[in-house]
């Protein structure tokens, strides 16, 4: 009896210490998580445009199949990735960090471009036309494609946002929850965001009441309204995010200047205003970070165009997904 006492008192042992470990992990991924907000919040606003075009009927299962995708390449092809890496080069997570974030600061900066100088409607802007099958492959292929760069700068930030000296498979649990929870936020955001306006067509046609039917218009008049917001949110956040990446690579890598400029003119911000000074320190750290996502990006939209574009195109003879 004694000795199954001791087995079960082992036994509890082992699972407080198992439950410490997934709340740490979990802990850890939560974290990691809010790091990649700028990609996360671009992520959610890209997506919804694959299933323009379609079908209501095909709009859900055309999401899911997406968000499968998106767990494949988060699950098989970058957390293997970001584990070698880890444990092989970890000199190289800050390069590639900024390179992640020199991609969301273009990004975000030709957003704010085109917003000056259009330029003709994309393909993916368009109605869906042909065999609707094909077409949802391709398109499901496209968003695949679309999430697997997203998803590389999403892994690459957590990894860089976890503390020092986990274990291999305290990483792994770490990448994979925070991937996971990711992709469940954003394509059930996306989910919702797609089929709110059915819903609100529905609520218009089979509502009993009146305050109900204008209730389900008000839904269908907003949703574009809403879509314009989560674009410009995802732009702001994408360039803020990606200054932030790059200026603190730089201070990692011995270029100071901007990151200590940046600091100590949110610390003076921060004591002249007391009673908000955590908030006052952030916002104009993030407002300077922002400024210098917009200027570095704008700088790297001719780069892209007439440099790296023409050699991607080189390479592999296609055009480049960068645009």
């Amino acid at each position: 009896m004694s000795g199954l006492l001791a087995l079960l008192d082992d036994v509890a042992g082992i699972a407080k210490v198992a439950a410490a470990n997934v709340d740490d992990v979990a802990t850890q991924a939560a974290k990691a998580s809010a790091k990649a907000a700028g990609a996360v919040i671009d992520d959610a606003a890209v997506t919804p445009k694959y299933v323009h075009g379609f079908a209501p009927a095909r709009e859900l299962p055309i999401v899911g199949k997406i968000a499968l995708g998106s767990i494949r390449n988060k699950l098989l092809i970058l957390l293997p990735l970001a584990l070698l890496l880890s444990s092989f080069a970890p000199w190289l997570i800050m390069p590639l960090l900024m390179l992640g974030g020199s991609y969301l600061c273009f990004e975000g900066a030709e957003k704010v471009y085109h917003l000056f100088k259009p330029h003709a409607p994309h393909a993916d802007g368009q109605p869906a036309k042909g065999d609707p099958a094909h077409l949802e492959e391709q398109k499901v292929a496209g968003a695949v494609k679309t999430d697997f760069i997203l998803s590389a700068e999403i892994m690459t930030i957590i990894l860089s946002a976890l503390d020092p000296g986990l274990s291999v498979w305290f990483e792994a649990g770490a990448l994979a929850l925070a991937g996971i929870l990711i992709t469940v936020v954003v394509y059930g955001s996306v989910a919702l965001i797609v089929k709110a306006d059915d819903f609100g067509l529905w609520l218009a046609r089979v509502g009993r009441l009146s305050a109900t039917r204008a209730l389900g218009r008000g839904i269908v008049k907003f949703m574009p309204l809403l879509m314009k917001l989560l674009m410009i949110v995802g732009t702001a956040a994408m360039i803020w995010v990606g200054g932030s990446i790059v200026i603190h690579g730089m201070h990692e890598l011995g270029l100071h200047r901007p990151y200590e400029d940046i600091h100590h003119i949110a610390e003076v911000a921060a004591h002249a205003v007391e009673g908000a000074a955590d908030f006052v320190n952030w916002f104009v750290t993030a407002f300077f970070d922002g400024i210098f996502g917009l200027i570095y990006g704008l700088i790297l939209i001719p780069i892209v165009a007439k440099i790296i574009n023409p050699l991607i195109r080189a390479v592999t003879g296609k055009k480049s997904a960068a645009h």
